[in-house]
């Protein structure tokens, strides 16, 4: 009877010990399988506030300012109007220099870019100019993302659809009015169905850092170069 009573506590005792090392695995796993996720979560969500940036900086480009929705910057990149500057020749040739000179004194009136870029095209690759382009904005950002989708970018990632938090402003910096912007993505949203005691600690560690409690491109504060928080 004691022998069978003995063999019974062995059994738990044994059972016991494999439990105990099952939740001491899960213990040292958890942050592990915590900050991997976080990781994989902060890649995406970085490249989705770059690419806000880009549509913000070329926005501003434009219109003289930053828009604080995701709406506006994709009406703009479907119909909006950029112009590019086109240096057609060198001002270190001498004689294309030279020349050009010389053809505008021939011409009786005002002579304009676009009367020399006909004058190019006719024939004459001796000339020095530059010319202003109207193209599509579509036609200049993002040709290398054919898997763009520009309905994302409204969005943070793994969030179940919460929208991106962003702010436009103009505020006076030594007198002038400088454009502002920023775009955010709380770790609250971004983090959504991680280990929520984690998360939690991970804003803390944030705030006594004196940082925000997730991602964020660009400041209303101050100007910062549009640079992101994790640059």
């Amino acid at each position: 009877m004691k022998k069978s009573l003995q063999i019974i506590l062995e059994i738990l005792l044994a059972v016991a010990c494999v439990f105990l090392a099952i939740a001491i695995v899960k213990s040292i796993n958890k942050p592990v399988n915590f900050n991997k996720q976080k990781a994989y979560r902060e890649s995406v969500a970085i490249q989705r506030l770059k690419d806000i940036r880009t549509l913000q900086v070329a926005y501003k480009s434009v219109n003289g300012r930053f828009t604080s929705t995701v709406d506006s910057l994709k009406d703009f990149y479907n119909n909006g109007k950029m112009s590019i500057i086109m240096q057609v020749g060198s001002m270190d040739d001498s004689l294309a220099v030279a020349h050009t000179e010389a053809v505008k004194k021939s011409i009786r009136g005002k002579v304009t870019p676009e009367m020399l870029q006909d004058l190019y095209l006719k024939g004459d690759h001796n000339l020095v100019y530059t010319i202003e382009s109207k193209i599509p904005v579509k036609d200049t950002l993002f040709n290398d993302r054919p898997d763009l989708n520009l309905d994302d970018l409204k969005y943070i990632p793994f969030s179940d659809g919460e929208p991106v938090q962003m702010e436009a402003v103009t505020k006076m910096v030594s007198g002038v009015p400088v454009p502002l912007f920023e775009a955010r993505m709380p770790y609250k949203a971004l983090l959504k169905g991680l280990d929520n005691q984690l998360r939690i600690n991970l804003d803390a560690d944030q705030r006594d850092k004196n940082r925000y409690e997730g991602l964020q491109v660009g400041s209303i504060s101050a100007p910062n170069n549009n640079a992101g928080n994790w640059e």
